[in-house]
């Protein structure tokens, strides 16, 4: 009986299922000269490449965009209308 691959690619895009460890998931964060994006240490698909300043942009936006999501800015904005009643008049 065959052994099923570990690692390789289905339309392009990449797997890995072999036993991670400690040094090849930090490895994997962390490559410098190499894109914004690099393959997984393990699962399917891609990771970010913390060696990159874009990454760490794309990090910032995610942050900023989850603090205003979670009511961070609550303070700026005292004159909140959303939870008073709407009054609708439609014409015929």
């Amino acid at each position: 009986m065959a052994d099923k691959p570990q690692s390789g690619s289905i339309l392009g895009i990449p797997y890995n299922f072999e036993r991670p460890s400690l040094g090849r998931l930090l490895s994997a964060h962390w490559k410098p000269g190499e894109g914004m994006v690099v393959e997984k240490p393990f699962g399917i698909g891609y990771t970010l490449n913390l060696a990159n300043w874009r990454s760490w942009i794309v990090v910032l936006v995610a942050g900023v965009l989850l603090w205003q999501e979670r009511g961070g800015s609550e303070d700026l904005d005292e004159s909140d209308d959303a939870d008073e009643p709407v009054e609708v008049v439609v014409d015929d």
